[in-house]
């Protein structure tokens, strides 16, 4: 995974999900099918699972004392990387025009390079903004800790990584030379990439200031980086090499054994053998797991349909701009418009009382997280489908105390989304609503003239809630805003929409609700879940 920095979104905050404390998990606890057992069954077959709630068991984790490399060990390693980039060039078509910097790094050391990027100033506030969002969503719990879960997530998952902006292939000196090579054909694929184009440029962030009018705000929504398509284009790309690379003793790849994709890909969402990750909420599996899975999906989509250079160099060239894309490779393929909504100009209505805080798109993958947490696996997939564009702004309490400030009480959220049919705009509101309550202590449903319920009005200890459905798939909803300025709110969404279909331009950039959190955290490679999964994911195919 490259390092690099993203931007907005409500839940916007996970980039790499990977830190560094005083001691790794046990082997045996993540390791499930290691490197060296490939070696040893070569020319015997051998022998996923789903993702955890927030709220899983404790798990016991026994520490094991870290082992350094040899010196010998060591200059062997920075050997084979620039036998395994040769691979890495034949296998993707892509050219390896400069050297690659190769660096040993020790435990402490990540751990104080880890820390750094995270309480860097600019990241550590936008950190805080996004956690506060994600709460009034209710993608993660009020009480949850966000910054100490991901440092000790971080610190599970790190294996190895290249930086962009330095060049530098960063391995790691407490694991076995053998098991890290596999990871250096995937990270050594993103420097192929570098040289196709810049990564640390092409995958950087779009504005990272809070939009203060409606041009900034559309502009936002239209034009943000989408940094996680992207991504998504950068680690599918880098996991197709990791396979090839791992079925090349069997005269195998990706391209000619579809079947081992597609057990790949399962295998990829697979948490069971992370105790840290499979406890961890469903929106931080999602965000660090799906560039790898879903990625590896689309990039497997276009490599059968046009080959190695499609799959490479051409989605370099012309990524796809958002989750919807990558999610279904055909709408990429067929260069179909996605789609987009307006935002309305709110300031004149807000800026008074309340001071922009964030705003963003939500995708397709934001909203099957969220209706699979408020209403279960079941719905999520097939109700995500029907999913057809939307926004969300958020804005805080002027009046609020610098302590209230750390609270999503202090919020106010506007959610509007459009739907391919009135049934699954009535099913999302339903579910949305029903979910309420696990939000607020004090939720008393408010009788409305002429309510039904297509429109919904509670008050809570954090103000008012309404929710309305139209008769054109359009879902309004607002959170901390009083009733009437809810409503006059609606009318301005609703009317800045159009009359048909709003579509995004193909090659806009968006940044997406969920996974822009990626975007806030430093970059640490392929997850260690990941290498564990693919591993198992080789051995079984032979």
């Amino acid at each position: 995974m490259p390092a690099h920095t993203g931007t907005t979104g409500v839940v916007t905050v996970l980039k790499r999900v990977r830190s560094a404390a005083r001691s790794m998990l046990a082997a045996a606890a993540l390791c499930v099918c290691p490197v060296s057992l490939l070696a040893q069954q070569a020319q015997a077959p051998s022998s996923p699972g789903t993702s955890s709630p927030a709220t899983t068991p404790n798990v016991t984790v026994v520490e094991e004392v870290d082992t350094h490399m040899s010196k010998d060990q060591a200059k062997a390693l920075f050997k084979s990387v620039d036998e395994v980039l040769g691979f890495v060039a034949t296998d993707s078509h892509l050219k390896a025009t400069r050297p690659v910097k190769r660096r040993l790094l020790t435990r402490p050391e990540v751990n104080k390079q880890l820390m750094a990027r995270m309480q860097e100033d600019e990241g550590a506030q936008r950190l805080e903004r996004s956690e506060l969002v994600l709460k009034k969503f209710g993608l993660i719990e009020r009480d949850f800790h966000l910054q100490p879960f991901l440092l000790s997530l971080l610190t599970e998952q790190v294996a190895a990584f290249y930086d962009a902006k330095t060049r530098t292939v960063n391995m790691l000196d407490w694991i076995k030379p053998d098991e890290q090579k596999p990871v250096l054909a995937h990270e050594l694929t993103h420097a192929v990439q570098d040289d196709h184009v810049p990564l640390a440029k092409w995958g950087s962030p779009a504005p990272t200031a809070i939009a203060k009018n409606v041009r900034e705000d559309n502009e936002h929504i239209q034009l943000d980086e989408a940094s996680t398509s992207r991504e998504s284009v950068t680690e599918g790309q880098a996991m197709a090499v990791f396979i090839d690379y791992e079925l090349q003793p069997l005269g195998k790849s990706l391209k000619d054994s579809p079947e081992f994709g597609l057990r790949a890909q399962e295998m990829a969402s697979d948490t069971t053998g992370s105790p840290i990750l499979s406890r961890a909420p469903l929106l931080l599996q999602e965000s660090l797991l799906f560039p790898y899975s879903a990625g590896l999906a689309f990039e497997q989509v276009v490599l059968k349909s046009g080959g190695v250079d499609a799959a490479f160099a051409g989605t370099l060239d012309r990524p796809p701009t958002s989750t919807h894309e990558v999610m279904h490779p055909e709408v990429y393929l067929a260069k179909t418009p996605v789609p987009a909504l307006n935002m309305p100009d709110v300031h004149g209505l807000l800026d008074k009382d309340w001071d922009p805080y964030d705003v963003g798109v939500m995708g397709e993958l934001d909203v099957r997280i969220l209706t699979e947490l408020f209403g279960g696996r079941a719905i999520a997939a097939p109700l995500a489908v029907a999913w057809d564009g939307g926004i969300y702004y958020a804005a805080q309490k002027k009046s609020a105390t610098a302590q209230e400030k750390t609270s999503p009480g202090s919020i106010g959220i506007v959610y509007y989304s459009q739907w391919k049919n009135q049934d699954s705009a009535r099913s999302f509101l339903k579910i949305y609503a029903g979910a309420l309550a696990r939000k607020y202590r004090r939720l008393k449903p408010v009788e409305t003239p002429g309510g039904d319920q297509n429109h919904l009005l509670f008050s809570t200890e954090e103000g008012d809630v309404w929710l309305s459905l139209n008769d054109a798939g359009g879902v309004f909803i607002s959170e901390g805003f009083d009733r009437d300025t809810a409503k006059k709110l609606e009318e301005m969404y609703r009317d800045v929409q159009g009359h048909g279909p709003q579509l995004q331009a193909v090659g806009t950039r968006q940044t997406e609700l969920t996974l822009g959190l990626r975007s806030l955290l430093p970059g640490l490679g392929m997850p260690k879940a990941v290498v564990d999964s693919m591993r198992c994911a080789a051995l079984s195919a032979k």
